[in-house]
């Protein structure tokens, strides 16, 4: 079976709204995910110490809490697998659909979820609960959502559609920062613990509510297989793409690690290393989170253009070579740490604008969602969701520069393995 872009392989299948429409199908999870993930980390502060039990000091309300982010990370690998099959066995729409639907459900519970005054030891099981349904639907959503726009997109504008995956991951983590920190301004301390923080997670509902309703109208780029014994088993991309699987891997490996570290934890790691202050770090971070927004189209267009590969070994090449010089020449000063995170995510730009669209085309249509989905999910809990931990112990034994060079040596895989994959810009989707 052959599937290209919907007007060119299947001009039947005329979207049933305009090509926006269709983009906002593809991106809208991508928002509605980035917003649940940081909504979490934002809000926490706020609900710890009603969800784990009341004698604990607030020290280890907020472990816990965050030992309860991370569980999230490790059902993402699990969620990665099953949306990637059925995206391939029932199709790129219905995996769309049930992966937001099952985000919004997320969202729901975390706005009614229990205190431990009302249930006991149960309101720490049931949040534990919730964030392994989240991490499920976060896991395929990558996955689900890049094969669509790749396979929704004219041949000579797939780095651009599949630019705007990252676009859409960043808006959802202003507007996850933006609203947390609004509610933290009109409301009191009180509130917030009282009430406000479930506020933050019902608008979390209410996007992916919006965001289920524009992907209703989806078109299906790849009709799925008519009959039940010809469609693909699980794990069939590992038994007949297994090269393609490792693959994934291997791009993953440097662009998850610099993503958390340069995307999230960089505030973090000014605060830790030099004493910058919290605040100024949120600004500067907020701001070139907005600069790297607006890089990615600019560079899914260059990639259209001159192809994948020199897009990614220019973002491994440059953080193989820079990583450990920039982290090291953070000062605590407002200029600096912006001008350092601007640099970064310039060459970060490289992986995040080309990576869906040079996914997407290693693989057959038949296996193409699960051959992105278990591998890349797996990669990003292994490595990009421990990176934020790792820095942190290794800084707290006074070891910063080895995060540095632990990154760089990820970043250089992933840098061998782009010099040794084949440019796929002018491939066909088979």
């Amino acid at each position: 079976m052959t599937t290209t872009a919907p007007t060119a392989a299947h001009p039947a299948a005329t979207p049933p709204a305009g090509p926006l429409t269709q983009l906002l199908a593809a991106n809208a999870g991508n928002l509605a995910e980035w917003y649940d993930w940081l909504a979490y980390a934002y809000l926490s502060v706020y609900f710890a110490d009603q969800i784990f039990p009341p004698d604990s000091d607030p020290a280890v309300h907020a472990l816990s809490s965050f030992g309860v982010f991370a569980v999230g990370f490790a059902a993402r690998p699990v969620g990665g697998l099953l949306f990637g099959a059925l995206s391939d066995r029932r199709g790129r729409r219905t995996a769309m659909t049930s992966a937001i639907t099952l985000m919004g459900f997320g969202q729901l519970a975390m706005a009614v979820l229990p205190t431990y005054d009302q249930v006991g030891i149960a309101a720490p099981f049931a949040l534990v609960f919730v964030r392994l349904a989240q991490g499920l639907s976060v896991g395929g959503e990558f996955a689900v959502s890049a094969v669509f726009s790749v396979e929704l997109a004219p041949a000579h504008r797939r780095g651009l559609y599949s630019s705007l995956s990252y676009v859409s991951a960043n808006l959802g983590q202003l507007l996850a920062a933006g609203i947390a920190a609004l509610l933290a301004a009109l409301l009191s301390t009180d509130a917030m613990r009282a009430w406000g923080w479930r506020a933050g997670f019902a608008i979390g509902a209410l996007i992916c509510v919006s965001g289920w309703w524009i992907r209703r109208d989806a078109v299906e780029t790849q009709p799925p297989p008519g009959r039940a014994d010809t469609r693909p088993g699980l794990f069939e991309f590992a038994r007949t793409r297994p090269r393609e699987a490792l693959l994934i891997v291997g791009m993953t490996l440097g662009g998850t690690v610099t993503f958390y570290t340069w995307t999230t934890f960089l505030p973090t790691y000014a605060e830790l290393t030099v004493g910058f202050d919290p605040g100024r770090a949120l600004l500067v971070s907020t701001l070139a989170l907005a600069f790297f927004t607006l890089l990615q189209p600019l560079a899914g267009l260059l990639a259209d253009r001159i192809g994948r590969r020199p897009l990614m070994l220019a973002f491994g090449v440059g953080f193989t070579v820079l990583t450990v010089p920039l982290l090291r020449g953070i000062t605590n000063s407002f200029w600096n740490l912006f001008l350092i995170s601007c640099a970064g995510m310039a060459l970060l730009t490289g992986y995040t604008a080309v990576s869906a669209a040079a996914m997407a085309e290693l693989f057959p249509a038949r296996v193409r969602t699960s051959g992105i989905g278990l591998p890349y999910a797996a990669t990003v809990a292994a490595f990009g969701g421990t990176a934020p931990y790792l820095a942190t112990a290794l800084i707290d034994r006074d070891h910063a520069d080895w995060f540095g060079w632990y990154t760089t040596a990820l970043v250089l895989v992933s840098t061998v393995v782009y010099a040794c994959m084949r440019e796929t810009r002018t491939s066909t989707l088979t």
